[in-house]
Order: C-alpha cells, then sequence, then structure tokens
C-alpha cells in the first residue's frame, strides 16, 4: 500500500484497500507457468527459471497449483533424455500443456504409449501439446509447428469460459470476478449502450457487457484468445491485431447516439499513444474502467486521462499474485461535465 501511495500519488486520497484473499488461498494459487528446461546426464530434467546464467529448480514451488507440481514431477520421470528430446521450455495454462522444443524434426514419440496416456488420463490435464520452435526464446510460440499429442483442445475456466494452450488467466478467480464486479457496477452499460473493449483476451469482460445488452466491440492481439473470445461472447465483434492498428476500424464503428463507455486490461507498458489520443481525443467515453497490472504505467496513462478531462473516482488494487510484490490496480474514470 505504501508503495502504490507512492506511485499514485496524485491521486491517493482515493486508493482503497488491497483485495486480497488468505490463508490456504494465498498459496498453490498459480496454474499458468512457463518454466525453462535443461537436461543434465547427472540430474535428468529441471525445470525452474533462470537467474544470468544458472537455472534454479523449482519443482515444488508453493505458489504452484498442485496439479503443476504433480505434472512436473510427472515430465521429470517420463520425458526421453535431452540428446533425443529438445525441449526448452514447458509451459502450462490450466488444464493444458505444452511442451517447447527448439527443432524442426519431429521427435519420437513413443515415450507417450498407452500406459502413459492413462496416467495423463487419470491427471487433471486435458490437453498436451507438442510445439516445435527453433527460435524459441524471448518469443516462446510460433503459429506453425502445434501438434495435440493427447485430449482436448479447449478447457473451460472457473467462469466457464474456453481457454486454450496460450491462454492469460488472471490466477485468483474469487479476486477476478470482485475487479470485473466493481467494473460493471460503474460502467453500468445499458441496452445499446457502446462499450469498447481493448486488450480483451478470451472475452470474460465482452460477456459481461453483452448479456446487458450493449453494443459491444473487442480488440485483442492473439489469435488463440481472438478465437475463444468469439466462442465465449459470440455477440461480440472481435477485432485481431494491436490496438493502434485497429484504431480505423474503432472509428468507423462508434455509434452516434448512447453512452459511450470504455474497458481497458493492457500488458505492462501501458496504453499505446494512439489508443490513449484517440481515447481522449475521439471516443472520449462518459466512463472508462482501466485494470492496469503495473502502477508505474498505470499513474503515466492516468496522468494523460486527467489532463485531457477526466477525473479519477477510485483505484481499487487486487492482490491477484499472492506471496510476489506484483498488485494490479483498476482505475475507475469519469468525463468532466
Amino acid at each position: 500500500m505504501d508503495w502504490l501511495r507512492r506511485i499514485l500519488a496524485p491521486w491517493a486520497d482515493r486508493l482503497q484497500p488491497v483485495q486480497a484473499v488468505a490463508g490456504a488461498a494465498r498459496w498453490g494459487y498459480r496454474g499458468k507457468v512457463c518454466l525453462s528446461a535443461v537436461w543434465s546426464a547427472a540430474e535428468g530434467w529441471n525445470f525452474g527459471l533462470w537467474r544470468r546464467d544458472e537455472l534454479i529448480p523449482i519443482p515444488d514451488c508453493p505458489v504452484h497449483a498442485d496439479r503443476v507440481r504433480t505434472l512436473i514431477r510427472w515430465f521429470r520421470e517420463t520425458l526421453p533424455p535431452g540428446p533425443e528430446f529438445p525441449l526448452a521450455f514447458y509451459v502450462q495454462a490450466g488444464a493444458q500443456a505444452t511442451l517447447i522444443l527448439k527443432t524442426q524434426r519431429v521427435p519420437d514419440a513413443g515415450w507417450l504409449d498407452d500406459e502413459r496416456r492413462a496416467e495423463l488420463a487419470a491427471s487433471e490435464l486435458e490437453g498436451l501439446w507438442l510445439h516445435l520452435h527453433p527460435a524459441a526464446g524471448r518469443r516462446l510460440f510460433a503459429r506453425a509447428g502445434w501438434t495435440l499429442l493427447w485430449g482436448q483442445p479447449r478447457s473451460r475456466d472457473a467462469f466457464g469460459l474456453e481457454y486454450g494452450p496460450t491462454a492469460f488467466q488472471q490466477l485468483i478467480p474469487t479476486l477476478y470476478r470482485q475487479a470485473l464486479d466493481a467494473a460493471e457496477d460503474f460502467l453500468a452499460p445499458g441496452p445499446d449502450d457502446p462499450i469498447a473493449d481493448l486488450y480483451c483476451g478470451i472475452g470474460a469482460s465482452l460477456a459481461r457487457w453483452t448479456q446487458r445488452g450493449a453494443r459491444v466491440i473487442g480488440v485483442e492481439l492473439g489469435g488463440e484468445a481472438v478465437e475463444c473470445a468469439g466462442l465465449n461472447a459470440p455477440a461480440a465483434p472481435v477485432l485481431r491485431g494491436k490496438c493502434a492498428d485497429r484504431i480505423p476500424q474503432l472509428r468507423a464503428w462508434t455509434p452516434a447516439t448512447g453512452t459511450r463507455l470504455l474497458y481497458l486490461n493492457p500488458p505492462r507498458t501501458g496504453l499505446e499513444p494512439a489508443v490513449l489520443a484517440w481515447t481522449t481525443d475521439e471516443y472520449r467515453p462518459e466512463r472508462l474502467a482501466y485494470l492496469s497490472c503495473s502502477a508505474g504505467t498505470l499513474s503515466r496513462d492516468l496522468a494523460a486521462l486527467v489532463a485531457a478531462g477526466y477525473s479519477v473516482e477510485a483505484l481499487l488494487p487486487y492482490d491477484f499474485f499472492p506471496q510476489t510484490h506484483h498488485v494490479e490496480t483498476l482505475a475507475l474514470l469519469r468525463r468532466n461535465e
């Protein structure tokens, strides 16, 4: 809270207490992970995070979900040795897991025999993918090179929304529901009110706006997320691409009537300058809700929005990542008369 008060100092009087889960819910919550994989003849497979040039193995990290820890142990015992299986990363999103190999050659799949398939069927995993990506590094995924080794290509989250192996998901459903409730209560979209939902992910927020009868449009960069958003909120058109690149389509979509509303959930880099300019100079929503995972970029963007004639009514922080220094903040703003 002290840190948030410093970073968001101009609006510190509107900062509400951090909403958090308690007790056991603060452990074993992380169902989405990306771990590097390293093979050695002495230790076999290790999964963990890099510190400079050293991999720190975390096979039993206490913030990882039980399903993650169980599967990491299973893969350590099951996968072929590194010379035969050039695994670089292990990614898990809920019930979907991906083995990312730095090769173009499809490895022998004999290791996944009937016995091991039965073991997977008895686990909480629902889909196992092989992704061949020779250049995997800062960019984990490529468009091609995907094979579903076992199971089904989609799962459903705590909200009943469909997602796939690359989907972004908030990790504490209870808190995420609170954040969506607060945004919905503030925006209060009515029938036929236009609401633009930028960086909309798999459509958790889109589904809420369409259920209220609003005229909705979403924008999302990831192809899989766009497909899932289409399944989870079929009444809302979703544009694929960077939000800044979709401003012409947003401009053409903007209705002339109704109370304009805006929901934003950008990455840590915050709003693109072109998106901020479109918001303040053209679209000019009467109310906007901005869920930020970086208080620093949020402070920068709030300053620009306030300078353009908006008032910050409330800042609601959420501890979406217990046991870490990260915190997300929902900012609620209203256009001045």
